[in-house]
């Protein structure tokens, strides 16, 4: 059912709030590479495409991305989480003081590697991507600097956000800090979950699996259908004992699940999809800057909805900003 003007015009004012309010993003950074170019022929060496080098540029990933979404939007970020003692660590610090982000909460790890992703895009198809990387938990002195960050930074936000990637930042010693924290200040704390530490995200307002990992968190065979979604989207909302459960399904577009039983399908606004890159970290970064501009759930996931279906036209990981995301309303 297509949107009303009374409808578009209350979303409208929710992105008019969006600046200065503030948002605590928690979670594991990384460094997305682009290696650019175009290919004319084949190795000699090996059956592979040489690439002849255009363009590279380097932007966040991960809650690196959730950063500069909400920059983008507007919103005054603060960052907790780690990096290591690189040139990668470097490069995300001065990109998020760049976008005004205070980064006063990111502990520096001398013994882990900042995560970086290199692609090499050819063509506009990517080719290859190699990884640089530590996994695995902190070690108890960095966690325990992550957690007095987190105790410092946390009073002062309008929202947090978990941004778990399942590299070490996101433990239980820090969700059973961060959860309660938020709860006892009323702030919305909004969720991008990894299976491994799904049930000890119980009581957040939100989280926002896509449909793969709503399906491998509840540790089940995947099912087709919109019945078998909206089971499971009330099973996660029961187990989890959240106010919401926000599944974006691609091209089906999301279905949000709120604690009251209301079920909202919202189809998909996007046009063309180039790149879902990203795609869930604006969804999350645009959610959950609209709850703390005080919107209700239902406009806040219709919002993020509207800022994916932009980013998904644009090539690499990607962000929108306030006012685009007006223009695609009016």
């Amino acid at each position: 059912m297509p949107m009303t003007r009374a409808e578009r015009q209350e979303l409208l004012r929710i992105i008019a709030r969006f600046r200065g309010r503030r948002v605590l993003v928690v979670g594991d950074l990384m460094l997305d590479q682009y290696i650019r170019g175009s290919v004319s022929r084949i190795s000699p060496e090996a059956p592979v495409p040489v690439v002849r080098v255009t363009g590279e540029s380097f932007i966040p990933g991960g809650a690196g991305n959730v950063v500069s979404n909400l920059a983008a939007l507007g919103a005054a970020v603060t960052v907790v989480g780690v990096v290591g003692e690189d040139e990668a660590g470097r490069r995300l610090l001065e990109q998020f003081r760049a976008d005004d982000a205070s980064v006063e909460g990111v502990c520096v790890d001398f013994e882990r590697q900042t995560t970086q992703k290199c692609r090499v895009v050819a063509e506009r198809q990517q080719a290859v991507r190699f990884d640089r990387e530590t996994v695995g938990p902190l070690s108890h002195a960095t966690e325990t600097r992550l957690l007095a960050s987190l105790a410092e930074e946390l009073p002062r936000a309008d929202a947090v956000i978990l941004s778990d990637y399942g590299k070490g930042v996101i433990g239980p010693r820090l969700l059973a800090a961060a959860i309660p924290a938020a709860r006892r200040r009323g702030l919305p704390i909004t969720v991008d979950p990894k299976p491994e530490h799904f049930r000890r995200y119980k009581g957040v307002t939100c989280v926002t699996p896509n449909t793969s990992e709503a399906w491998a968190c509840m540790r089940r065979e995947p099912k087709a259908g919109p019945e078998a979604v909206a089971a499971l989207g009330r099973d996660i909302l029961r187990e989890l004992k959240s106010r919401s459960v926000l599944i974006t399904r691609g091209p089906d577009g999301m279905s949000l699940f709120e604690d009251r039983g209301r079920i909202t399908h919202i189809p998909t606004v996007a046009r063309e999809v180039f790149d879902v890159s990203g795609a869930g970290d604006t969804v999350i970064s645009t959610l959950t800057l609209a709850l703390a501009a005080g919107s209700s759930l239902t406009r806040a996931a219709e919002l993020a909805n509207q800022a994916a279906g932009i980013v998904v036209g644009k090539l690499g990981t990607a962000v929108t900003d306030a006012a685009e995301l007006s223009e695609a309303l009016r």
